[in-house]
């Protein structure tokens, strides 16, 4: 079993809806993905230990992910920076840390998405559907970018992310 990017997607959007009830289907269309590819994504978390297994289903395993996160996703799950292109702002660019890290000078990292109205240095997401997932829930749209910021910051950049990741997950957990 190997871990796909896209299931990181999925335990976010878990962690996202806070333990509302959820199904693969209502999961699947949120985040842009197939209901069998969403289950085969929670099924591969299960096996990760990222997850932990319930009535209907699973949630994820906020020690383990937040582990995961931050110290291991950096590592497996490598960012591509490209040109410059129109997109949504991730990492650094994005809120929460745009808040926390002003800088003039820098170029904004952006998911490149013919729907974005920023320009910056391309940044690959996670999984192809992420600015789409991203644009419709706020909260998931927060953890990406963090994430993001842990998988391709500066040292300022993931600690402060870091730190709100930890933040969330032990709210969730």
């Amino acid at each position: 079993m190997i871990l796909k990017p896209q299931d990181v997607l999925v335990l976010l959007k878990l962690v996202a809806i806070d333990k509302e009830p959820w199904s693969y289907n209502r999961l699947a269309v949120d985040i842009g993905m197939s209901p069998a590819e969403t289950h085969a994504a929670v099924q591969r978390a299960l096996g990760a230990q990222l997850a932990v297994s319930e009535d209907r289903g699973a949630r994820p395993n906020a020690r383990n992910l937040e582990e995961f996160l931050l110290h291991g996703i950096r590592y497996v799950f490598v960012p591509d920076r490209g040109e410059l292109t129109r997109g949504m702002p991730t990492a650094h660019s994005a809120p929460p840390l745009a808040r926390s890290l002003v800088s003039s000078d820098d170029i904004p990292a952006v998911w490149p998405d013919a729907d974005g109205q920023v320009r910056g240095e391309a940044f690959s997401p996670l999984y192809r559907s992420v600015p789409e997932a991203a644009r419709k829930d706020q909260r998931l749209y927060e953890l990406l970018a963090l994430v993001d910021a842990v998988r391709g910051g500066r040292a300022r950049e993931t600690q402060l992310a870091g730190k709100q990741l930890t933040k969330r997950l032990r709210h969730y957990g």
